[in-house]
């Protein structure tokens, strides 16, 4: 197809067969998952499944690629799908209005992707769902804390426990050795150190998400649309060049 004549020159024949044989499972489109998604769509990723439990909200606008004034109020996981088919409609995509937590993984992540991208900002669904995949084998690549950053030059890609200066990827590597898991997860993270300076859980006036009552309310960090764009757009990179690596 025309749409993806640039990415066959460059990549070849062989290497394009795969990113459309692929099968890429995103839980969270928010910041940085929504780019993750778009940089895939766009590249010709043949099959993603988008899992997310929450409605677009006016305060999204500043960061999210999903996030408009006409789609306040809708499931980021439809309008996602809607988006990827007006960019590739041959792309199959599945959306899931679910929380991502140890009572849904096998929703999630049966049949199991050729790779997952874990673009949550919430501690405890994040590691239920890093500690599912890593029992079942699933290659994964995982968004570590993208807020009140600056340096686009300070974001780094590796195993998460070489990971360092940030204070979300200290936290998982912590849990996560709890569970008994030493390494195996490859994340994006930055080095860029931060002050922390919470608002407070965010309020809104929209209709509430089916999974409000899941997990805690989460602080507000104050974020750019550039950095946790890096972040999602790294990520999809990530994920074609892992793809297409052995062929």
């Amino acid at each position: 197809m025309e749409r993806f004549s640039r990415t066959r020159c460059f990549l070849g024949e062989k290497k394009f067969n795969i990113l459309q044989q692929a099968y890429v499972t995103i839980v969270g489109l928010g910041a940085v998952g929504g780019y993750a998604a778009e940089g895939l769509a766009r590249a010709g990723v043949g099959r993603l499944r988008l899992v997310d439990f929450d409605t677009i909200q006016p305060s999204n606008i500043n960061r999210q690629i999903l996030a408009l004034e006409s789609s306040i109020g809708q499931t980021k996981v439809e309008v996602a799908k809607e988006r990827i088919s007006l960019i590739n409609p041959e792309c199959q995509v599945e959306a899931l209005q679910i929380f991502a937590a140890d009572d849904t993984l096998n929703d999630i992540l049966s049949p199991a992707p050729d790779i997952l991208i874990d673009a949550i900002d919430s501690l405890n669904p994040k590691i239920q769902l890093l500690v599912g995949a890593h029992k079942r084998k699933i290659t994964t690549y995982s968004s570590m804390g993208a807020a009140l950053r600056t340096d686009p030059f300070k974001i780094k890609t590796g195993d998460i426990m070489t990971s360092n200066h940030c204070p979300l990827a200290k936290h998982v590597r912590n849990r996560l050795r709890r569970q008994g898991i030493e390494g195996g997860i490859q994340c994006i993270y930055s080095t860029e150190r931060v002050e922390f300076s919470y608002q407070g859980p965010e309020k809104t006036e929209q209709a509430a998400s089916p999974y409000e009552d899941r997990g805690r309310k989460r602080n507000v960090l104050g974020s750019l649309p550039t950095i946790t764009g890096i972040f999602g757009l790294i990520l999809a990179n990530e994920v074609i060049l892992h793809l297409i690596q052995e062929a």
